[in-house]
């Protein structure tokens, strides 16, 4: 029988730490977390429980690290810092929060970029970086300069620059954060279409109605995995729900029974 694939991703007891001696402070201790190929995976929390922290992790811009993180089966410990580049030229697209985008180059060069560290000849990474800006409504903008462009049209041509390597693994940092609703739906839309068709999402978000596009949700308190909605299906919710139900209607209710309405 062949062999299962190893998960995109695997990490045990992931700390991640910053100071020193009294003034140690740890953004991530001790996460575990399974993500198969394929999933869809929302991650929530209050600021500083260490969402973007994982997410820079997972997209190997930081590695300095304690504990286990494979990405297909292999330590990211094992491999070279020039492997590790050419998984995130190759595997991973990044949508950053802060866009990143180079002043000086045309919206089209910006999105080509990622090509260019591939090899990629100029008149093909030109081309599809205009078929995907064209699938984002921003083919009128190709030789604007980011400068020129509004926040929602800054962040679409910074998601476009993520998606034109075709990635298999997506990682999202608020990407819908500066975006009116009909280039959020937009995006959304896009995403879930890359996730229909396999790939491997994992978005940052404070908006609990984006996590209607997600297979799976993880909530994070302080650097810790708080609720898992991977593990939660496994469990019955509805006897919880109720015992919560009647515990209040009963709080409420003693005050009303005192006065002589119960028998």
């Amino acid at each position: 029988m062949k062999p299962s694939n190893p998960p995109v991703i695997r990490l045990e007891g992931l700390k991640k730490s910053f100071g020193l001696g009294d003034a140690e402070h740890f953004a991530l201790d001790g996460v575990d977390l399974t993500i198969e190929k394929g999933e869809f995976i929302a991650i929530m929390g209050p600021s500083g429980c260490g969402k973007t922290t994982l997410l820079n992790i997972l997209g190997l811009l930081d590695t300095n690290i304690e504990g286990l993180y494979e990405i297909n089966g292999k330590s990211i410990k094992t491999l070279s810092q020039r492997r590790k580049a050419l998984i995130r030229s190759n595997l991973i697209g990044f949508i950053f929060q802060n866009f990143n985008l180079i002043p000086r180059l045309t919206v089209l060069e910006n999105v080509a970029l990622p090509l260019t560290y591939k090899g990629v000849p100029m008149v093909e990474r030109l081309q599809r970086a205009s078929e995907i800006l064209s699938s984002f409504h921003l083919q009128e903008r190709e030789y604007y300069k980011p400068h020129q462009l509004s926040g929602g049209q800054t962040q679409r041509v910074a998601i476009a620059r993520a998606l034109v390597n075709d990635p298999s693994i997506i990682l999202a940092d608020e990407p819908t954060g500066n975006l009116d609703s009909q280039a959020s739906h937009i995006i959304m839309e896009e995403l879930a279409d890359l996730h229909r068709r396999g790939n491997t999402i994992i978005m940052v978000t404070h908006n609990p109605q984006l996590t209607t596009y997600a297979s799976r949700v993880i909530t994070m308190l302080d650097g810790k995995i708080d609720t898992d909605t991977g593990e939660a299906f496994t469990d019955t919710p509805k006897p919880i729900v109720k015992t919560k139900t009647k515990q209040k209607r009963k709080i409420k209710a003693r005050p009303y029974h005192k006065k002589g309405r119960r028998k």
